[in-house]
């Protein structure tokens, strides 16, 4: 089943109401969809997080897991770069990072997405 992660902005009191409409829907026995929510109380908060750069390494690991020196040739970025801005992802949870073997260098960082898709949601 395909999971969906939401970055978007909302009040505590929102985040709450949707907790009790999930709980109501899980006691009448319904299926949820798999659900990750990231959320900002300010809209200036989720604008910085969530950088143009920051989407487009979201945009490419969502077709295939890659590593951050490969991320950055892909997206002609300085590696350090990279590697800071996958950190604050990481950090936010909207994506993973593993050791893997990198065959005759040791080992390399992989990215990869939490999740199928991605929702960027915001009210102003």
């Amino acid at each position: 089943m395909a999971v969906t992660l939401r970055v978007g902005t909302g009040t505590a009191e929102e985040f709450f109401e949707r907790s009790l409409d999930r709980a109501r829907r899980l006691d009448r026995g319904e299926r949820l969809a798999p659900t990750l929510s990231l959320t900002f109380e300010d809209p200036a908060d989720l604008i910085r997080a969530m950088t143009t750069k920051r989407v487009e390494i979201i945009q490419t690991i969502r077709g295939k897991a890659a590593g951050v020196s490969e991320l950055a040739a892909l997206l002609q970025r300085d590696r350090a770069a990279v590697n800071r801005d996958v950190q604050v992802l990481e950090a936010l949870g909207l994506v993973r990072t593993e050791w893997a073997p990198n065959p005759g260098h040791g080992k390399r960082k992989v990215v990869r997405p939490l999740a199928d898709r991605y929702e960027l949601v915001t009210t102003i």
